[in-house]
């Protein structure tokens, strides 16, 4: 791995909830570096996103924000570099990508493009992405980080584990119950994550991203994208005013939920803004540092 994508997965990989995530982030090594090579060096890659962490007891009762918020930021990114990027959204969230969106400055063509539904994910794609998706345990529920089971009928695993081998499949989380996860052994999750014995997920992906939030993810994949193909990113694309607009919009219009407080506030798994934006930040001056 090269001295600046160690850096950027540096970047993300602290654990601001103390959930245990220090054995998970070393759990896979090379992943993030693979992850980013696979998409920067595929001749016309053709991406497919999917999100959507359900929150039961929120007020109100919604999608989160970790998750939708980085898939719009990783389609804004790469939507220049790709032959194709979208989403599979269904429709308790798909108001709030199509917001989040058009705010990014996406024509409201290309809105309605990108938010399908997940049933009609094309066997042409070479790319399945989850960011934050709950993902079945061992016994086939799906369970929070406190072990309450997910209750939503519109999630699915979206064609995980039944996709051909010409697809690749990035799996991007930070707890242990998201789609990927299932790479890393169960006994680590276990042993490391509270409830881990019950939540850990059994779907694994080609290429595993822990991160401390799922959407710092992200960014990090955008960031090593945009590294290996020696393209700068565009202005204001790693900006934290600008994320913070995006998200606010998509809060209103979904409505989305902070994950860990449960209220309708422009915040990501309860930490204050300041704090969410580090990586970020970082991540930025790591892509405008001189060689």
């Amino acid at each position: 791995m090269s001295e600046k994508l160690a850096a950027i997965l540096a970047a993300i990989q602290t654990d601001p909830g103390s959930r245990g995530l220090q054995r998970l982030f070393t759990a896979c090594p090379g992943d993030f570096a693979a992850a980013c090579r696979s998409i920067a060096e595929h001749p016309a890659a053709m991406v497919e996103v999917v999100t959507g962490f359900f929150i039961a007891s929120s007020d109100p009762p919604a999608f989160e924000t970790d998750g939708p918020l980085g898939s719009v930021f990783l389609i804004r990114a790469l939507a220049p570099l790709l032959k194709h990027i979208g989403c599979l959204a269904e429709s308790g969230y798909a108001a709030s990508l199509r917001a989040g969106l058009q705010a990014a400055g996406l024509t409201s063509q290309e809105v309605e493009r990108r938010a399908v539904d997940p049933r009609t994910w094309w066997p042409g794609g070479t790319h399945l992405i989850a960011i934050e998706r709950a993902g079945r345990a061992n016994d086939g529920r799906r369970y929070t980080m406190r072990g309450r089971e997910i209750l939503c009928a519109e999630e699915n695993d979206a064609g995980f584990g039944q996709l051909p081998a010409t697809c690749a499949t990035i799996g991007i989380g930070d707890g242990g119950n998201e789609i990927g996860m299932g790479k890393i052994p169960h006994e680590i999750v276990a042993a490391n994550i509270p409830n881990g014995d019950l939540i850990h997920c059994r779907t694994a992906t080609d290429h595993l991203i822990v991160a401390g939030v799922s959407n710092w993810g992200a960014y990090a994949l955008a960031a090593g994208i945009f590294l290996l193909r020696g393209v700068k990113p565009p202005p204001g694309l790693f900006d934290p005013d600008r994320e913070r607009a995006i998200l606010e919009v998509m809060v209103t219009e979904g409505p989305l939920v902070d994950g860990v407080t449960g209220k309708q506030t422009a915040t990501v798994d309860g930490l204050t803004w300041e704090e969410y934006v580090k990586p970020l930040v970082r991540i930025r001056e790591i892509l405008e540092a001189r060689a």
